[in-house]
């Protein structure tokens, strides 16, 4: 069963039908007979916000909003910090095994951060190869943890045990969880 069309709809309909012409040699269609009467004025707010002003100068995207974007990570960068595209694809598939899993969601960055060392240094020396941290995707995919953790992975106390790291498949994941690619563990 359909429902009446409420005044505010029919309104919006009537301003967008108000823009439409009809295509060469056709008439237009007949407007719709609408109670004029029972549509009630807009509301005014309490405080309208202004548009956005621009003054014609150049600008980045999301500058006129009063964010900067973080600066873009070079492909040095990537490559540098990153685990081979093969190897990555291996652990995507599970052809190569991942060793464990810790979830860092809800803690605090120094929890955080004493939980994952912890983990790296277990992990590598039960002589896993591969593990995945799941750090959440944060407030509108800018999460503190998810940040930070990179940060914590490049540190000098952990370079003896990371060999890399880089995005998680969709699967794992995605965009809340990195894989961390760990390096053999030195006999003797």
């Amino acid at each position: 069963m359909k429902r009446p069309v409420r005044p505010d709809e029919h309104r919006l309909w009537s301003m967008v039908a108000a823009t439409v012409h009809p295509l060469p040699g056709r008439k237009p269609a007949p407007a719709p007979k609408a109670a004029t009467a029972a549509i009630a004025p807009p509301r005014a707010t309490a405080d309208p916000l202004p548009p956005p002003q621009w003054d014609g100068a150049a600008f980045t995207v999301g500058e006129l909003a009063g964010r900067r974007l973080p600066p873009r990570a070079t492909k040095a960068d990537a490559q540098d910090k990153g685990i081979e595209p093969r190897r990555k694809h291996r652990i995507a598939k599970e052809r190569d095994p991942i060793g464990g899993r810790i979830d860092l969601h809800g803690m605090t960055q120094e929890r955080a951060r004493a939980a994952l060392e912890t983990f790296l240094r277990r992990s590598h020396d039960d002589g896993a190869r591969a593990v995945l941290v799941i750090t959440g995707k944060g407030v509108q995919g800018d999460g503190v943890l998810r940040r930070r953790t990179p940060e914590w992975l490049a540190d000098p106390a952990l370079r003896d045990v990371v060999a890399g790291i880089s995005e998680a498949h969709r699967r794992h994941g995605g965009e809340g969880a990195l894989y961390v690619a760990l390096k053999r563990k030195v006999r003797g």
